[in-house]
């Protein structure tokens, strides 16, 4: 994963932080709101984009490297 690539995956998570607080302050118009909203949608999506490319590289570079293959994570065993 190339250094922009971590840096536009990291200023989404800023970006998303900020929305969520504007949004959870109440104090926008809904219009704007609806519009926060839909950024916030926009960025979450290209936040997880980001995330499935890192995770296939890791998968790659790990068999390549004949490590050992990538576990799913369950919410319910951490």
């Amino acid at each position: 994963m190339s250094a922009k690539k971590t840096v536009n995956l990291e200023k989404a998570l800023t970006d998303l932080e900020a929305l969520v607080e504007e949004l959870e302050a109440g104090d926008l118009p809904l219009e704007k709101a609806m519009k926060k909203f839909e950024e916030g949608i926009k960025l979450t999506r290209g936040a997880q984009s980001a995330l499935k490319e890192a995770e296939q590289k890791v998968e790659i570079l790990l068999k390549s490297a004949g490590g050992e293959t990538l576990e799913d994570f369950d919410v319910d065993d951490a």
